[in-house]
């Protein structure tokens, strides 16, 4: 007997207690073994496939999220452009109504100044016909100081008077 070599003996009952467990084993441990092991694949496989419809929902709302910012750049842009347009069109209005205003206010000056004028007209009619009425009545008292000038002045007027009549006709 060496060392090395086992016994014929020691070598059958080896290999029956191996073929024992491997009996045991194969019977009760790589059952559960396989089945832990193909549900741990299946867990894997339903993680892989879940972050795959993850992803693909992420990409989709990254889309949406996308669109919706797009959509709100051109609600913004559109609303900006009304605004201004509604500004320029306020301002025009305004210079409008400004410039109509200022044609009123003007031509109210206008017929005031007009107005005035005549008046200032009148008032100077009135002050030269009474100055040249002051002025003829002293000439005249100096100059029909007598009772014949006066009447010889009267005739004068009268046949002028009359002459003037017939040119007229």
């Amino acid at each position: 007997m060496s060392i090395l070599l086992p016994d014929a003996g020691l070598l059958f009952w080896m290999l029956v207690a191996f073929g024992i467990v491997f009996f045991i084993l194969s019977k009760y441990a790589l059952p559960a073994i396989t089945s832990a092991i193909d549900e741990r694949k299946r867990f894997i496989d339903d993680a892989l496939e879940n972050a795959k419809k993850a992803n693909a929902k992420l990409a989709d709302i990254n889309a949406e999220g996308e669109a919706i910012l797009k959509a709100a750049r051109d609600e913004q842009a559109r609303i900006l452009r009304e605004v201004a347009t509604a500004r320029e069109q306020l301002m025009k209005e305004a210079r409008e109504k400004a410039a109509a205003e200022g044609e009123k206010m003007l031509a109210e000056a206008r017929r005031v100044i007009e107005q005035e004028k005549a008046t200032a007209l009148n008032e100077i009619r009135n002050t030269v016909a009474e100055l040249s009425l002051d002025i003829a009545g002293k000439v005249l008292r100096r100059e029909l100081s007598g009772d014949k000038a006066q009447q010889a002045y009267t005739e004068k007027l009268i046949d002028e008077s009359i002459v003037g009549k017939n040119i007229g006709k």
